[in-house]
């Protein structure tokens, strides 16, 4: 009862500076919206992005059966965008990359190659680079089909005695390039995936996901601020000193503290989860077991490492520094500002040993990851792990404290 009675006092000290408010709810409601807008301004706009390799078109056989029948299946490819040229432009548009590469169509090309005669396009482009291997694989597939319906067309006009007849010839080429399009080689070639899926935002389906828990957690080891400063009043008024001269046991006294600690992290994450559920879409409800234990386990870190502050420092202005400077290193390096998978080396690797990274994996286990009760048992032992070695610190300081 005793201990509690010291954490209500703490509680009601802490509480009594309205301005608690503005730093415990207020400010991180503030930037979790704004760092929510941030990765979504970051991320794009989320229109689709045009991927195809750009292919200049140089047609120097205007009205070709053939010349337009390549232009058409081109034009159809998923994989191309077309852009029709003159022949002066298409060697300056390659070299200042305004296209990936050219397709010069030379003149008279319909009427040779209708004739079995060596007809020969040209390729503009770098064909050492990825989009011209692109682009001459995708042009030699096609110009290969259209070809085999050229000779498809000359065979069945000799077989019909009709060679020297450019009508019968036409039709027949026709006839072929249709049952090219009508197949489109899917008797010959099973196709499991045409395009690539698009990319997933790596906060997920929504940008709160991230900004959310982080802010929560980056605030919650800033509100050591108003806890630490506690026990640095109670050593000036002295009061601490009259505590210890009562029965009060000395881990009563650091355990009241602690408490008050606790449930003043506890009371901030729990209004901040309620807000990101139900103003910003923050789905915690959907395994609120598992973000309980989180937070109990979150609350617990903060408080024990808000004891060790407030038995270390002297004033209040040593209370503010290690404050900020255990919020910045433990919210800059343990994943709350952004993702520890985009870094990498040293800095990723101390990272992911923080308290606040395993709190984070914690969080995001269950809105990014979509898992259950049972990814947040790790995380939650590691931050009881690092509460307990906080604790044991404070507690040893605390015994040589002279008061």
């Amino acid at each position: 009862m005793r201990i509690l009675d010291l954490a209500l006092k703490d509680l009601s000290q802490m509480f009594r500076d309205k301005r608690v408010l503005l730093f415990l709810v207020a400010m991180p409601i503030v930037f979790t919206i704004f760092m929510g807008f941030a990765y979504r301004s970051g991320a794009g706009d989320g229109a689709p992005t045009d991927n195809r390799v750009s292919l200049g078109w140089v047609n120097g056989d205007p009205g070709g059966l053939i010349s337009q029948q390549l232009l058409e299946m081109l034009s159809k490819s998923d994989s191309l965008k077309v852009v029709e040229l003159g022949a002066e432009a298409a060697d300056d548009a390659v070299r200042k990359g305004k296209v990936s590469g050219a397709l010069v169509v030379p003149a008279g090309y319909s009427k040779q190659a209708m004739a079995g005669k060596v007809a020969q396009l040209t390729l503009l482009a770098d064909t050492n680079s990825a989009q011209g291997q692109t682009l001459f694989q995708t042009l030699r597939s096609s110009v290969t089909q259209l070809m085999s319906s050229v000779e498809i067309a000359r065979s069945s006009a000799e077989l019909t005695g009709k060679a020297e007849d450019a009508s019968e010839q036409q039709a027949a080429f026709q006839a072929a390039s249709q049952a090219w399009a009508e197949t489109d080689g899917a008797a010959l070639v099973k196709v499991e995936m045409a395009v690539a899926e698009n990319k997933a935002e790596w906060y997920g389906d929504n940008p709160y996901n991230q900004s959310s828990p982080g802010i929560l957690v980056m605030f919650a080891i800033f509100g050591l601020v108003t806890s630490g400063q506690i026990l640095v009043q109670e050593r000036k008024t002295r009061t601490l000193q009259r505590m210890m001269s009562t029965s009060l046991h000395p881990w009563e006294i650091v355990a009241g503290h602690v408490l008050a600690m606790f449930a003043v992290v506890f009371i901030q994450v729990a209004l901040l989860v309620i807000f990101g559920q139900l103003a910003l879409g923050v789905n915690y409800g959907r395994e609120p077991l598992g973000v309980l234990l989180v937070s109990v386990a979150l609350g617990l870190w903060i408080a024990a490492m808000g004891l060790l502050i407030g038995v270390l420092v002297k004033d209040d202005s040593q209370v503010v520094l290690f404050s900020l400077m255990a919020m910045f290193i433990f919210s800059a390096m343990g994943g709350t500002w952004f993702p520890l998978e985009t870094s990498s080396g040293a800095f990723a690797f101390i990272g992911k040993l923080m308290p606040s990274a395993w709190a984070m994996r914690g969080y995001q286990n269950i809105l990014m990851r979509g898992q259950g009760l049972e990814s947040a048992w790790l995380p939650v032992l590691v931050l009881l792990a690092y509460a307990l070695g906080f604790f044991a610190l404070a507690v040893w300081r605390f015994r040589k404290m002279d008061v």
